[in-house]
């Protein structure tokens, strides 16, 4: 019993309701504590979620990062690298090596572009071509290394002249071309009275270098000229009469006073520059055949001016490249025409093709850039023949040489072109070591027994059996020709008695006055046949 008098007397129901409340309570309790839990859980669960997919995008972020470093990125920088690559290449066929100028192709390339501006928009554009004076007798009396360092001082003094839209080539070996856009005639023969003025400088000499002198042709768009090709050979004809005239001067063309002459040394350089850039070209091929089982070992390609190039043959295209200083570009161009006809060659069958020596001897010429010309139609390299023309002589015969056993390294095959028609390829049998000497058709159709001609081809067969070369009797057009030049153990003759110069057939051996035998029982594999007449063995087949 309680002391308080104010407390409430219990009643018998009062010790349930204490249980139920206190039931209520903890069952609100628990019910918090659940939704506490509840809550607790849920941002749980939430930061599990939220957490899993943020690590779901890094995972995700990361694979990215890491393919862009292990794939794309590589990819990228191979691309970015094939560009710069193809770039400079491109850049590299289209400047000369010697003088840091454009080269013929490229003059001609840029010649297309700015007559066509000239035309389209009616702005002028002068073309300025010159050649050094008496530039030869620097080689003839100082040597080609002088020669070379002239015209590369020559080059550097032109860039330093001319201005930075202006264009500068080295078309030949001493002829060089200057493009001056927005420009008319009279404007561009200040420019080369400027360049002249420089080229003479005394002061020149004492810095150790060779001053020299120049004549040049100007012509201009469309002051006298319409077309490309009146551009170039007005300018051409000018350069012509300034030579005419006593050198060392700059002459601008005026149709009154400038006569453009068909066949003429102006006329013939032009038409010599168009026929190359226009490829008016044709390849034939002359079969090269084995005397004893009258089985094709190959061609010999030739070249021929198609129309509208105004050459009757193919000797007056090359004399008129010779004296206009066109024939390196051309012997390319041909030595390209060709390769690129013969496709259809079967493969133990060789292809010769003809080279001067002023074209080897030539900065222009490299064994890369001969190789790349075969890569360009898929043709290999140890089933080419170079032969070495006389139609002109050896000067630099170190430099040539150099040149050619660079050229027999990579698998090219050399041959001494027309060997008894001149003095200079009986004296370079013994200073270059030739794979195929080919007997001029001189000797050949005097060639009868006991005749002095005879025995200069049995000294010739001789002299190449030591070299193990293989000798080839030119001019062949009889049987008994044939029957001579196999008892004096030439092994493979070439002329009309075979075939004329034309297309390449569909098939590998020829059937003469009764003579021939299936090709494919004869036909050897190239490897094989290169051994057996001595030609070099590609420098990948070599131990």
């Amino acid at each position: 019993m309680s002391d308080d008098p104010h407390a409430r007397p219990r009643t018998a129901g009062e010790p349930l309701r204490g249980i139920a409340g206190r039931f209520v309570l903890a069952l609100g309790a628990s019910a918090s504590a659940a939704v506490v839990v509840y809550l607790g859980l849920g941002i749980v669960l939430h930061d599990l979620v939220l957490q899993a997919g943020i690590a779901t995008v890094l995972a995700v972020v990361s694979v990215g990062v890491i393919l862009q470093s292990a794939v794309v990125a590589p990819l990228v920088a191979s691309r970015t690298e094939l560009e710069g690559r193809y770039e400079a290449a491109v850049a590299e066929a289209l400047q000369d090596p010697l003088t840091q100028l454009g080269n013929h192709r490229a003059f001609q390339e840029e010649l297309d572009r700015q007559v066509e501006h000239a035309q389209r928009y009616g702005v002028p554009v002068a073309l300025v071509l010159l050649d050094l004076d008496e530039f030869k007798a620097v080689n003839d009396q100082s040597g080609h290394a002088e020669g070379d360092r002239t015209l590369a001082d020559f080059g550097r003094l032109v860039l330093a002249t001319v201005r930075r839209v202006d264009l500068s080539f080295r078309i030949g070996g001493d002829e060089f071309a200057i493009l001056l856009p927005h420009t008319d005639a009279e404007a561009a023969r200040i420019v080369a009275r400027r360049l002249l003025a420089g080229a003479l400088q005394p002061a020149l000499a004492e810095q150790g270098h060779r001053p020299v002198s120049f004549s040049a042709g100007v012509s201009a768009m469309p002051d006298s000229a319409l077309t490309r090709a009146q551009l170039y050979s007005q300018a051409d004809a000018a350069l012509y009469a300034a030579k005419h005239a006593g050198r060392t001067d700059v002459i601008v063309f005026d149709a009154s006073e400038v006569a453009i002459e068909a066949g003429s040394s102006p006329g013939s350089s032009a038409a010599v520059a168009e026929v190359i850039a226009r490829g008016q070209l044709r390849p034939v091929y002359q079969p090269i055949v084995e005397l004893g089982s009258f089985t094709v070992l190959g061609y010999e390609g030739l070249i021929r001016p198609v129309s509208p190039a105004p050459f009757a043959d193919p000797s007056e295209l090359f004399a008129a490249a010779a004296t206009s200083g066109h024939l390196v570009a051309l012997d390319m161009s041909c030595i390209e025409t060709i390769v690129a006809g013969a496709s259809g060659l079967p493969d133990q069958q060789f292809l010769s093709v003809n080279i001067s020596p002023g074209t080897v001897e030539s900065p222009e010429f490299t064994t890369a850039g001969l190789l790349s010309i075969l890569a360009r139609h898929q043709f290999p390299a140890n089933r080419l023949v170079l032969e070495l023309t006389e139609r002109e002589p050896i000067v630099d015969l170190a430099r040539a040489r150099a040149k050619l056993e660079t050229c027999q390294r990579a698998g090219i095959g050399l041959a001494a072109d027309d060997l008894g028609a001149g003095n200079a390829g009986l004296r370079l049998l013994s200073e270059l070591r030739f794979d195929v000497v080919k007997v001029d058709l001189s000797l050949v159709q005097r060639s009868s027994p006991g005749a002095p001609s005879s025995a200069v081809v049995g000294s010739v067969v001789s002299f190449a059996a030591q070299t193990g070369a293989l000798v080839i009797g030119e001019g062949v057009e009889h049987q008994e020709q044939v029957s001579q030049l196999a008892n004096l153990g030439v092994r493979a003759g070439q002329g009309y008695f075979f075939a004329r110069p034309g297309d390449l057939p569909d098939h590998s051996s020829l059937e003469h006055a009764g003579y021939g035998v299936n090709a494919d029982a004869v036909a050897r594999p190239m490897a094989d046949w290169r051994d057996s007449i001595g030609l070099p063995t590609p420098v990948a087949s070599r131990s």
